[in-house]
Order: structure tokens, then sequence, then C-alpha cells
């Protein structure tokens, strides 16, 4: 199979749906990271999009539409305070799980009772998702485990030949996935941390959980369950309290004749002066926006990447952390 990639205009629009109406995947460019797309209400479909990704079959996909669908087609909308994290983020980052109506099949949410559903922000993705006017379920579009795709490169790179069809829209400009909200009772719980943050969202709603996963629940969200977001080369991870060992390793690494690379926020270049750098900036939304970018940069060029986490959970740094820990940890 050719995989040709395309400029998101109406022409490869048009050509989009029409794979997509025919059972097919393609490649979605969104705020967060591209999408590997396929109609929700097609099991043909889902189950092209498991086997392109070599997706465990118990991780479920989310279902994308566009910012005038009818919510109520899909799922049940059972809590009051839905209403308005709708109104405030949506489109955006930020992704919904209720109790699902069924009309996604059942491969989308894996035997599941729940169905998690985002309108994303991205110009170009709305413009298919109306196009169309169908749940486009859509994990990211890269191989299982492996870092999530911020430009269409990224995406050919590891699926060229699987799938007819990338949409490039751009360099994802949020740079890691939404936040997962459960809303199915009385106080919303995230489920996987992203751009939207919990204190953004205690602002709107007045409180907000974070889950504690077990090992023996039933998975709601992708990306909570298994090591997900890896670079293809060697990985190490330190806090910022341990900088001399991350020098120590560099070093250690040099000596035996490979090429290490540390990863880090802009703060602390001077700490590593003259080493291999990848800077991934100053503030929490420049650092979630380049760090795939800069693990994909990394896995060409570097032996091994040695990260430095930034010793903080709040904000947006819950959702960096949690991706470093799952990448480089």
């Amino acid at each position: 199979m050719i995989t040709q990639i395309k400029k998101v205009d109406g022409k490869s629009i048009k050509l989009a749906v029409n794979i997509l109406r025919a059972d097919g995947v393609i490649g979605m460019p969104t705020e967060t990271v591209y999408g590997l797309a396929g109609v929700g209400t097609s099991s043909n479909a889902v189950k092209k999009i498991f086997e392109i990704k070599g997706r465990p079959s118990d991780n479920p996909l989310i279902a994308h539409v566009h910012k005038r669908y009818d919510l109520n087609k899909l799922v049940f909308i059972e809590q009051p305070y839905v209403k308005k994290l709708i109104k405030k983020f949506m489109p955006g980052p930020l992704t919904l799980v209720f109790k699902s109506k069924g009309v996604v099949v059942n491969e989308a949410v894996c035997g599941g009772e729940t169905l998690a559903v985002r309108m994303p922000s991205h110009k170009g993705c709305q413009k298919l998702l109306k196009a169309i006017n169908l749940p486009l379920v859509a994990p990211s579009a890269n191989i299982s485990k492996h870092t999530s795709p911020v430009t269409a490169t990224h995406v050919y790179n590891d699926l060229n030949g699987k799938l007819e069809l990338i949409l490039d829209g751009g360099k994802c400009l949020g740079g890691i996935e939404s936040t997962v909200l459960d809303v199915t009772d009385v106080v919303p719980r995230i489920l996987r941390a992203g751009l939207v943050t919990k204190e953004m969202i205690e602002k709107v709603v007045g409180s907000c959980e974070i889950a504690q996963h077990k090992e023996t629940d039933k998975v709601k969200s992708p990306g909570v369950k298994y090591r997900h977001y890896k670079p293809k080369c060697d990985t190490a991870l330190f806090s910022k309290t341990q900088l001399d060992k991350v020098l120590e390793l560099y070093e250690q690494k040099q000596k035996e004749g490979l090429k290490p690379f540390i990863m880090c926020s802009n703060d602390l270049a001077d700490k590593f002066s003259g080493k291999n750098l990848l800077l991934l900036g100053t503030t929490g939304k420049e650092i979630a926006s380049n760090l795939y970018d800069k693990l994909l940069e990394g896995e060409k060029i570097a032996d091994i990447i040695i990260a430095v986490s930034f010793d903080r959970e709040d904000g947006v740094y819950l959702g960096i952390t949690n991706r470093l820990r799952k990448s480089c940890g």
C-alpha cells in the first residue's frame, strides 16, 4: 500500500471521507497528537486500527466528533456539571467518559459500558469531522508503545505502507494527549492527566479527583495500563536533585563510545554546558508541546536519552511527568 501525505484542504478531506466511509483508516491531525482514525460505527475499521498499531485488545479508543455533534446520540449525559465542562473546554484537549449507548462498536470500547468522547479544536480536524458527520475513533497514530507523533512525518515514519492517507495539519501545538475525565459519577475523576488540568476543572465544577488505577480495574481510558511513549533508543530518568548522577551517566556512556543526550528544561542548560542537549522549553506549555518532538528527534541521534524530570505535579506538569515516567522511567 502506498501511503500519501496531503495537506488538509477541501480535496484531501473529500479523499479522506471516501476512505473512511469504505472502512479505511487514515492519519488525522489534532491539537494534541496525530490520531489513527476510523469510523467508530464500523467493526471492520476499528479492527484495522488495532491491527495497524499492534494495540492490546483491552485498550479502548476515544471517539472524536465535531463541535456541533449531538453527544446524546452516543452517550448518556447524566451529571449536571457536564454542560459546564463542555461549554468551557470543548472543543479542546479534554476527553469525557460517559455511559455508552452502544452506537460506537463494542470493539472500540473493548467490551466496556463507557465511551470516551472529545471534540478536537484543530481546525483541519474539525473540517474533516464535520464533513463525515460520524464519530471517528482514534488512538495516537504510531506503533503501540512508541512515542506519540506530533507531525505528519512522525506518522509516516511509523506507519508507511499501512494506511492510504495522512492528512498533514502541521505540528500539533498541544504536544501531549488530551486529559481524560470520567463524568459518570457525582464527582469527576481524571483518568489521564493532560493539558486541561485538575485546577482548571475545579474552577468550573468545584471538585475533581485523580483516579488511582489498579491492575484489576476495568480500563475506561487509553494511556493508563501499559508502558507508552517510549523512543527507540535507551532512556534514563533522574530528578532535579540528581544532576550529579545525570553527568556521571553521561560521562560513562561517552567512555563506552556511545552518544548520550540530556533532555531537560531550558533553565538547566547552564548546568550541562558543552553537553549534547535536547531542550524542552521554559514554561509548562512549551515543555508539553516539545516533549514528544524531542523524544523522536533524540531517538535518531542519540544512543541514550538521559531525561531530567521537573519534580512537580501541579497543573500541566502532572501530565508531563506522567508521560516522562512512562517513556523514560
